[in-house]
């Protein structure tokens, strides 16, 4: 049986299903699940005899969960659907795919950023304005350009440079356009 897919949980599930027809049939492979060795270790005294007391259903121990790898593949199919994301039905994948597709166009131009309250360009701002200015209801920005504007006093030959001479201006120069 030869199944690809590129869902990981599908690979899992047939992996894990030919594992257990696998133990299950026997597959000519005797393993058996066995108590540890004691490692040459004698129990000191006899085993404690109930006293008159006690019932003697408290006298027998109570019976361990067997770790073995049946029992380990039953608790991760137990777990199996927690990890699994839920399947959706295809309605619901259309609608997803349906937002994701939206049509969007690609437009060039240049707009200056305003600057925010915290002095940061607002470029979100100046895309939206690009893709107004051709017909589009927002974008988003795709390319910036920055550019130092400076008055004329920078030109006076011999006179310094005063921090607030220049200001660095951004400008949006192409965006991407959704009705």
């Amino acid at each position: 049986m030869m199944v690809r897919s590129g869902n990981p949980a599908v690979r899992l599930g047939t992996l894990m299903s030919a594992a257990l027809l696998l133990l299950l049939s026997g597959g000519g492979i005797g393993w058996t699940q066995s108590a540890p060795p004691s490692l040459g270790l004698q129990q000191q005294g006899g085993p404690a005899a109930p006293s008159p007391s006690t019932p003697a259903s408290s006298a027998a121990p109570a019976r361990e969960e067997n770790p073995g790898l049946i029992n380990e593949m039953g608790k991760l199919f137990d777990k199996l659907p927690s990890i699994l994301p839920p399947i959706k039905s295809p309605s619901e994948t259309m609608n997803d795919l349906s937002r994701l597709a939206k049509p969007s166009t690609m437009v060039s131009g240049r707009v200056a950023c305003p600057l925010s309250s915290n002095g940061a360009p607002d470029c979100k701002q100046a895309a939206d304005q690009l893709c107004q200015s051709k017909g589009y209801k927002e974008g988003k920005s795709l390319n910036a350009d920055s550019a130092e504007k400076c008055s004329a006093k920078v030109l006076i030959p011999g006179r310094q440079r005063k921090p607030d001479d220049c200001r660095t201006d951004t400008f949006v120069t192409s965006a991407l356009c959704q009705n």
